[in-house]
């Protein structure tokens, strides 16, 4: 595996609904970084509120998303939002990517994909359908700590 980037200063995580990949992303985010980086996460078409399946496996690792309101980019492009663009955003399925490519001179310097399965799609009992949501939540904290370097502790 190849040496990871440098730490950027902030990341958003972009995805459809804002619902389940991104907000898991940018808590796992958090939880391997802490303030080290500013993290957010956005939908193209926010739902109403987090899946409550995905706050419980975030929940397992030690997470919590629970109480997180999702946000479309309309949000980060308003007179509301003051933190200044992001230095990446990392988009979680196409449609979010194509928008974000779009938004790239305005809100971010650069824009990665990270195609990412939407667990909401899985079939079966609960514990598969849990399996399914834990598999993209390891996958997505594997690419993380593979992708973004540990900050030092020195």
């Amino acid at each position: 595996m190849s040496e990871p980037d440098a730490l950027p200063a902030s990341v958003l995580f972009a995805c459809t609904h804002n619902v389940i990949r991104s907000p898991m992303a940018a808590e796992l985010m958090r939880m391997q970084f802490g303030s080290a980086v500013r993290v957010d996460s956005v939908g193209l078409r926010p739902g109403e509120e987090v899946s409550y399946m995905a706050a419980f496996i975030v929940d397992e690792v030690g997470g919590d998303i629970s109480g997180y309101v999702p946000k479309g980019f309309d949000f980060f492009e308003s007179d509301y939002f003051e933190d200044g663009p992001f230095d990446l955003i990392v988009s979680l399925s196409p449609e979010a990517h194509h928008t974000a490519l779009g938004l790239v001179p305005k809100l971010a310097a650069a824009a990665e994909y990270w195609p990412t399965f939407d667990p909401s799609l899985a079939e079966g009992s609960r514990e598969q359908v849990l399996m399914e949501y834990r598999s993209v939540r390891d996958g997505l904290a594997r690419r993380i700590a593979a992708r973004f370097p540990r900050p030092s502790t020195g």
